[in-house]
């Protein structure tokens, strides 16, 4: 198969995904909550940082004390359990929709709630890896930056169906990493062109909604203008997320011999092809 068949064909997947959030709207709260959530968990650090300092913003210099490493590893533990938990819960939301059953907010939470303690090892170890990388990036500078850009590429190859094995197979952090990892091993295909789309729609989202809003607001008041920018980009990043997350499920049960409507089988059969 082609190079750019391989596009056409994740093109058409990721905008089935859209297709699908079009006819229940409601999967787009995960991802608009979990990007709240995740803003504010942010904020909240910055300013205990800030507040570290004394508010002497002047004073902020670069810093590796063992607290600032555990401050690091906090944060990036509740930023990884609050993606994944949600990112769970409009997995199985979207699983519901195929089933033909009813989706809610309220459904997909009550089932993240009953995989907690899965969500949280899994964070553990993202958190840990993270970690890794940073201090890889720290210690070995720009040539760190590189071997942990490559290193990331290939942890975000490797964990693609981590959501869904943690959801549906019941497994620790560890096996779930090696069953995601072995399928995407044994079989590969339009993933590649599907993520390749969404990060183009992403783009597309960013210049011809949020920028035109910024520049419209500006003509009123700067502020405005970042204001306006700002909601409409974390709106597109919003319902690209979700439909990346619905793309992940359907390619995970078509694969599981799961029924999955609303996507091609045909193009579903060959977006992850034994190699």
């Amino acid at each position: 198969m082609g190079f750019f068949t391989k596009l056409s064909n994740g093109w058409k997947l990721a905008i089935a995904g859209f297709g699908v959030i079009k006819k229940n709207k409601q999967l787009l709260l995960f991802p608009v909550i979990s990007g709240a959530a995740l803003i504010v968990t942010t904020g909240s650090f910055i300013i205990i940082f800030l507040a570290g300092l004394g508010w002497e913003t002047g004073h902020v210099v670069e810093r590796s004390t063992a607290g600032d490493y555990v401050l690091t590893f906090i944060f990036y533990l509740i930023n990884y359990f609050i993606i994944i938990f949600f990112n769970m819960g409009l997995i199985h939301c979207a699983r519901l929709y195929f089933a033909g059953e009813e989706v809610t907010l309220g459904k997909g939470i009550a089932f993240s709630m009953s995989r907690i303690k899965d969500i949280l090892a899994w964070s553990v170890l993202a958190a840990t890896v993270g970690l890794i990388f940073k201090l890889i990036e720290e210690y070995f500078g720009r040539v760190g930056q590189l071997i942990s850009g490559l290193l990331g590429m290939v942890w975000s190859i490797a964990t693609f169906f981590a959501v869904p094995v943690i959801a549906y197979e019941k497994v620790g952090p560890i096996e779930a990493l090696k069953r995601s990892s072995q399928i995407m091993k044994e079989k590969w295909g339009e993933s590649i062109g599907a993520t390749f789309s969404f990060g183009i729609i992403r783009i597309l989202g960013i210049l011809l909604i949020a920028v035109p809003l910024f520049f419209l607001g500006s003509t009123l008041n700067l502020f405005v203008g970042i204001a306006l920018g700002a909601i409409a980009a974390f709106l597109v990043f919003a319902v690209v997320s979700a439909a990346e997350m619905i793309f992940v499920s359907a390619v995970y049960q078509h694969m599981n011999n799961i029924p999955v409507t609303d996507f091609d089988v045909n193009t579903l059969d060959a977006a992850f092809i034994s190699k």
